[in-house]
């Protein structure tokens, strides 16, 4: 199989900067595959990159090369770095952006690279091009290292090998002593849909939710069992509760953003 590099970025397609990172890998290894996640994450918006890579890795083939440029801190000190793990790997800045990956691997802040991983800092320049700019090692570092990789270099050539990378500090689901589940919205979509860190395995189809003042009873199978403008609340298709509104945007309804708490009462983890 032709070997799969996904790009993800706050870049935007008004200018050449995504067409130009493609240029590089293809001049590389023209077999390459190249697919887009996205280049609308909002600039330097680490969190949402962090958020939307996680839940589309899973439906890659084993072994995708994942590379994303949200690096608000592109020049400066902070490490390139390259992690494989048992299923993927990724090409980005050390700035956070992996922080869900590395979570559903069960790695935390302050822990070692979990078994069965690797990572290393990408500070072998014989895997960059031959100039480097200061503002775009999308183009200089992370592409050809990536295309490299896909034409079979191995992980460990590509620089030192570290233990540690940086992971934000990511909000989880809290049972409080009432029972009910705290969550907290972490993601809203193009749509207005609000995504929060509850899994859809802590619901039931009675359980009540609560966001911004306004209460939902129980969880909708799909936009179509409410009413149009009707705010409802269903399992999205990353597996987490999502809060929505038929035919329109939860987030500018409730004027909620990420960070927003959820409360889940009658949840099965309070049962």
């Amino acid at each position: 199989m032709r070997p799969i590099i996904t790009l993800t970025t706050d870049f935007g397609l008004e200018d050449g900067y995504v067409g130009t990172m493609k240029g590089v890998i293809l001049g590389i290894n023209p077999e390459a595959t190249i697919v887009d996640l996205s280049h609308q994450i909002a600039p330097q918006n680490v969190r949402q990159a962090a958020y939307v890579l996680a839940a589309a890795c899973p439906h890659f083939p084993p072994g995708t090369i994942h590379v994303v440029v949200v690096d608000p801190g592109v020049g400066s000190e902070r490490r390139a770095i390259a992690l494989e793990t048992p299923t993927a790997r990724f090409v980005a800045p050390d700035n956070g952006v992996l922080s869900y990956i590395l979570a559903e691997l069960g790695f935390s802040e302050g822990e070692a690279i979990p078994p069965g991983c690797r990572a290393v800092h990408l500070n072998n320049p014989r895997y960059w091009l031959a100039e480097v700019s200061s503002t775009f090692h999308g183009r200089d570092i992370f592409a050809p290292v990536a295309a490299h990789l896909s034409c079979g270099v191995p992980i460990e050539e590509l620089g030192e090998p570290i233990e540690e990378v940086v992971v934000l500090p990511l909000p989880r689901p809290e049972l409080r002593a009432d029972g009910t589940l705290v969550g907290h919205v972490i993601h809203v979509d193009r749509f207005g849909n609000l995504i929060t860190d509850v899994k859809g395995r802590s619901l039931h189809l009675g359980s009540i939710i609560e966001v911004k003042g306004r209460e939902i009873k129980g969880v909708s199978r799909t936009y179509a069992d409410v009413k149009e403008g009707e705010l409802l609340a269903l399992i999205g298709s990353s597996g987490r509760l999502e809060l929505s509104i038929r035919d329109g945007s939860a987030a500018q309804e409730l004027e909620a953003s990420v960070g927003d708490e959820v409360v889940v009462t009658h949840s099965l983890a309070s049962m």
